[in-house]
Formats: structure tokens, sequence, C-alpha cells
């Protein structure tokens, strides 16, 4: 099960950026890692990992834009969480 959580995260970092990542799985993905994910009323995942948050704007298609991929990218970067160290 872990190759798959690993795999989403990567998917996260490629180039050019994916824009076919299915939120629920990522959030899966990222809940194995050790983060914190609370749904709220109004659609957004707040995601607490290593006492830093991030909140991410949840679609009605079920992927992220690309602009929240590069958004979280940059948040997993640093709580250290890239494909290199997991």
């Amino acid at each position: 099960m872990s190759q798959k959580h690993k795999a989403k995260i990567q998917k996260l970092f490629e180039h050019p950026i994916a824009t076919n990542i299915d939120e629920k799985r990522l959030l899966s993905a990222l809940e194995h890692y050790g983060a914190s994910v609370e749904i709220t009323k109004h659609n957004k995942a707040k995601i607490l990992l290593k006492d830093k948050e991030f909140s991410l704007v949840m679609s009605h298609r079920n992927s992220l834009s690309k602009d929240e991929v590069v958004r979280l990218r940059h948040f997993l970067e640093s709580v250290d969480i890239v494909p290199d160290k997991i």
C-alpha cells in the first residue's frame, strides 16, 4: 500500500504538471505520511502536517488545477515530504 501513496506524492512533482490527480486519493496518501486532514463545509481540505497548515480548494471535478498542484508542491517541500525522502 505504501507504494501507491508514494506514487501519488511523486505525481505532484512530475514535469509537466499533472492535472489528473485524484484529490481523495492524494489526501489519503498525505494521511499515510502523517497529515491530519479536515474537510470544511466550504469544500476545502485543511491539511495539518508538521505544525504547518495548508488549505486546499476541492474542485467538483475531483482533480487538482495546475495552480493547486504548484501550491501543494511548495507546501510539501517546506515540510520535507518529497519523493527523494519518502
